[in-house]
């Protein structure tokens, strides 16, 4: 059976409007087209009510072998003025310029985020009406801490079991607070093999003190705080 056709050799148009942006008489441009909308595109049952100008539904047409896997696939670049509602995932190969404020429920990098500043922005926990806002600490290393209290008989400190595989213990660092009295308690050894650090109080006191515990990760490239460049994109960083 042949497939009816419809050739038009200039504009096409549908519609009482008329597109000032494709030109009239001379400035025609050939082979726009002008669409007043709404237009919906592909699978006819993809939507029961009007939602947007132009609809898109992937469509498998059995007039081809090849099906297409996506509703819309843009070559080039994309320009959107205005907001952006998606409820699937994004992929993204490349680099990402956010100008404004991004809000998401959950996001995962496999890289690192560049920002001047980072912060966290909640409701007020006790103040109705109010908001809670805190500034990121920066450091010039990917580093993570622990922190806690050694007391009732204690002498050591258990590290987190999974920074056997995530720091350097070369630069791990202890900060100790005495509590209660002055036991110039002091680091005495540490055990990467058994995650473990071994605190000393003055002549066998017992140990009652705050610890914070900072070490440099090693499963990231080692952060370069000073480079040559005149933007971040041309940082060495990953």
């Amino acid at each position: 059976m042949k497939v009816p056709s419809l050739e038009v050799g200039k504009q096409l148009q549908v519609g009482a409007g008329e597109a000032k942006a494709l030109g009239k008489g001379t400035e025609m441009v050939r082979g726009a087209a002008y669409i007043e909308g709404p237009v919906q595109i592909g699978d006819d049952e993809a939507y029961d009510t009007i939602t947007a100008t132009v609809m898109i539904g992937r469509e498998d047409n059995t007039d081809t072998k090849e099906q297409p896997e996506e509703s819309l696939h843009v070559k080039g670049d994309v320009r959107i003025e205005g907001d952006t509602d998606q409820t699937g995932n994004m992929d993204i190969s490349g680099d990402m310029t956010i100008g404004g404020t991004m809000k998401a429920g959950y996001a995962t990098w496999s890289g690192s985020i560049v920002a001047t500043t980072k912060l966290f922005d909640i409701q007020h926990p006790s103040k109705e009406g109010h908001r809670l806002a805190h500034g990121c600490l920066e450091g010039p290393e990917h580093a993570v801490y622990c922190r806690g209290r050694v007391c009732n008989g204690k002498n050591e400190i258990d590290l987190p079991s999974y920074w056997r595989s995530l720091i350097d213990y070369e630069s791990l660092t202890v900060q100790l607070t005495a509590i209660h009295s002055h036991q110039n308690v002091i680091v005495k050894r540490i055990s990467p093999i058994e995650g473990k650090i071994y605190l000393q109080a003055q002549g066998g006191m017992p140990v009652d003190c705050f610890y914070h515990i900072i070490a440099e990760r090693i499963d990231s490239q080692k952060l370069i705080v000073e480079y040559e460049g005149k933007s971040v994109e041309e940082s060495p960083n990953e």
